[in-house]
């Protein structure tokens, strides 16, 4: 077994990180069971939420939103329980991995769930850049069955990049600390080893990249509108989307940039980079941070929420800090009262006959 080069022996050469198996199993069976229960909380908003919805131009956002906490979910649920078996088993891949299935298995839900909430972080971006700057053309154009032909897409491209080392016959590999797999970290050999790494870390930074200049083009889109326009209706769910987008964008900015920046590192410097086993380690758990933090963007940052806050700082602050013109936030609770009656059906019957008596008149 010394003289083969099996994956499974590869990656157990350098051992340097030393992890307490029972801390380390409580740890991840309480983080796999947060990110579940705060994953299924947030699908039982966004979906009651679309069905409320289902017309109107939320829709699309909000089913964009609820493949990504789907992802979000599955990601714990597979990737916990794998974690959790490699811990209950004493991380001893020798004895429960001969054929490196589980370690390929492991690596390609690693990436697969990795890169596939980034990449739909970013469409959501996009898609609420256009539905801001191009209102007319993202009603005709963004109908459910798009969005949804959307979503497959950037699966299937998440699991190509996943599938891609086996495609080409380069295992994934057991990292240093023995307790997840992925591309090949060390003893980088070729050019190869350091494409992955360098395509993974390149995707995930590209897609960070779209997101905040989609949300910053929405953003300044929206405040031009707020300062120029007189009649403020129609507007505050795009504030709110946009409010949400931005907590996204942050969340996985600062979950998933250390890391990505990390791999992107070794892929350039291979083994002369200096990272180790321990900053590598932690690194990853911060990403893993993004899967339990994101659904509670949806939990707290909804409407509801959002009046609750608003109040309670009226209170507190008191009405004269809230008399700017251009700020008042109280349009905004107005103009969410003229969004809900002009987006009723009698009301678009009242709109649409009020022209026919004028003209009687």
């Amino acid at each position: 077994m010394n003289s083969t080069k099996s994956p499974v022996l590869d990656g157990l050469g350098n051992t340097t990180c030393n992890a307490h198996n029972k801390i380390s199993v409580f740890f991840s069976i309480i983080f796999m069971t947060v990110g579940i229960l705060s994953n299924s909380l947030a699908i039982a908003i966004l979906m009651k939420a679309y069905q409320r919805f289902r017309q109107k131009s939320k829709a699309s956002f909000l089913l964009f939103a609820s493949g990504l906490v789907v992802t979000d979910l599955f990601g714990h649920l597979i990737n916990g329980t794998i974690a959790v078996f490699v811990y209950a088993s004493d991380k001893d891949w020798i004895r429960f991995n001969q054929s490196n299935i589980l370690c390929s298995v492991f690596g390609i839900c690693m990436v697969f769930f990795g890169l596939c909430p980034l990449f739909l972080g970013s469409v959501m971006a996009v898609e609420r850049c256009i539905g801001v700057t191009k209102p007319i053309f993202h009603s005709t154009k963004m109908t459910s069955k798009h969005v949804k032909m959307i979503l497959t897409t950037v699966c299937l491209f998440a699991v190509f990049i996943a599938l891609l080392p086996i495609l080409s016959f380069r295992a994934y590999q057991i990292q240093a600390s023995r307790t997840w797999c992925f591309y090949k970290t060390e003893h980088i050999e070729d050019w190869e080893d350091r494409f992955y790494l360098l395509l993974f870390s390149c995707l995930g930074l590209l897609a960070l990249a779209v997101s905040f200049l989609c949300n910053a083009v929405t953003g300044i889109t929206l405040l031009r509108v707020k300062f120029k326009s007189q009649q403020r209706q129609g507007r505050s769910h795009h504030f709110e989307m946009i409010i949400q987008l931005l907590a996204i964008m942050c969340v996985s900015c600062i979950c998933w940039s250390p890391f990505l920046v990390t791999m992107a590192n070794i892929g350039i410097n291979a083994d002369r980079s200096m990272e180790t086993c321990e900053t590598i380690l932690v690194v990853l758990r911060m990403a893993t941070w993004n899967q339990i933090l994101d659904p509670w963007v949806y939990i707290l940052l909804r409407k509801a929420v959002l009046k609750t806050l608003y109040k309670i700082a009226r209170r507190c602050c008191g009405m004269h800090i809230m008399n700017l013109h251009m700020w008042e936030l109280s349009s905004i609770k107005n103009s969410l009262k003229v969004a809900a009656i002009s987006e009723s059906p009698v009301s678009s019957k009242q709109i649409n006959q009020q022209p026919l008596s004028s003209t009687g008149q």
